[in-house]
């Protein structure tokens, strides 16, 4: 029997308690998925890319949260799958966009079988997870032709995937952040393009989004 890893009850936590911010809504996944100066570049990029294909392509949003990006990109695919790991999030937003091309599931990603799909999507999760469950993630990457990936990393040099525990910061405390391509993770792929990155005053470091064609 599988071993469930603590992030479910760790991000159940943080919506109940709305550790994130603003009491005003029920779900609220953070200033990351709502401050027009974050948020623009990067819904901006991402649909450039998308709407490039002759024919709409097929995603995986992985880690959707209160879907306020993901409603702006949902439109330019073929089939949208957002995923996150909150039954009661995944039920909220089920009920508040339906359309026919847009599918909710939830599900543990770490853990999980992960639907199918052209291009995945990974903005600002990895972030929050340790590296043994990063590594079961990136294991699953090479079903998908595309990775569009975001992660809030140091301004600068840095070194990367410095261990975390699941949802408790990020590596940014510890002057680290995400690179897939780096060892533990030594993802493959057969191109990269840097699609968006804001510098964040506030935040401190920088939210980068890089395309990758996975080999």
């Amino acid at each position: 029997m599988k071993q469930p890893w603590p992030t479910k009850e760790v991000m159940e936590q943080i919506y109940k308690m709305k550790l994130w911010g603003d009491n005003s809504t029920e779900f609220y996944s953070g200033a990351g998925s709502h401050n027009p100066e974050i948020i623009h570049p990067y819904i901006e990029a991402v649909t450039s890319f998308l709407t490039s294909f002759k024919e709409p392509i097929t995603v995986c949003d992985l880690g959707c949260g209160d879907f306020n990006i993901g409603k702006s990109l949902f439109r330019n695919t073929k089939k949208y799958t957002a995923v996150d790991i909150v039954p009661e999030l995944i039920e909220h937003n089920s009920k508040f966009f339906q359309e026919e091309n847009l599918e909710f599931k939830c599900l543990d990603i770490s853990i999980d079988d992960l639907p199918e799909a052209d291009c995945v999507i990974l903005r600002q999760v990895l972030q929050h997870l340790s590296n043994a469950e990063v590594h079961r993630i990136v294991g699953k990457l090479n079903k998908f032709k595309y990775l569009i990936l975001t992660e809030h990393i140091p301004v600068g040099d840095f070194k990367p995937n410095k261990d975390i525990i699941s949802g408790q910061g990020i590596r940014l405390k510890k002057e680290s952040g995400v690179n897939l391509l780096a060892p533990p993770f030594n993802l493959k792929i057969t191109e990269e393009q840097l699609l968006s990155e804001v510098v964040l005053k506030e935040f401190k470091g920088r939210l980068q989004t890089t395309l990758y064609r996975i080999s």
